[in-house]
């Protein structure tokens, strides 16, 4: 039982300096010479026909960001669907950690558009995490953290 109780604490230890290092510098979640695209395209497989989406009628989350993106739509390869593109038309700076942790980051926002999108299209709403349990629950430092990551998760995604 002890094992149990020690491997759970040194994984959710392991995921949270991960989390952090992730936050604070993004550049150490990339593989060795892994950088920002430099098209800038951000791209999503959508499990649905290429003909399904029509770039002037895009989901709410992508049409919200209306003229500030280019959007294009394409086979996935091997026929695995969808791919849904997007990238800004003004390419911002990267964001540094404050303005990501502030949720001032123009392609996080984008990141978190697409991902809302996918989810639109291949389910037909917006899947929302809800970490609160039944009651109240007393504030910790802890739990005011994953409140926190829980709001900025949708815009991490892979980088």
């Amino acid at each position: 039982m002890s094992e149990t109780v020690t491997s759970r604490a040194v994984r959710a230890g392991g995921s949270l300096v991960r989390h952090l290092r992730t936050t604070l510098d993004p550049s150490s979640s990339q593989p060795a010479g892994g950088r920002r695209p430099s098209s800038g395209w951000l791209a999503v497989t959508v499990l649905c026909e290429p003909s399904d989406l029509d770039e002037a009628a895009l989901p709410a989350p992508l049409a919200e960001l209306a003229d500030r993106v280019e959007v294009r739509v394409r086979p996935a390869a091997g026929d695995k669907g969808t791919e849904l593109c997007a990238r800004l038309r003004d390419r911002p700076r990267p964001a540094s950690a404050a303005q990501r942790l502030s949720g001032d980051d123009e392609e996080g926002e984008l990141r978190s558009a697409l991902r809302r999108a996918k989810q639109l299209i291949e389910v037909g709403e917006v899947l929302r995490v809800d970490p609160t349990p039944h009651g109240k629950r007393t504030p910790t430092p802890t739990g005011a953290l994953l409140e926190s990551w829980t709001k900025a998760a949708p815009e991490g995604g892979v980088r």
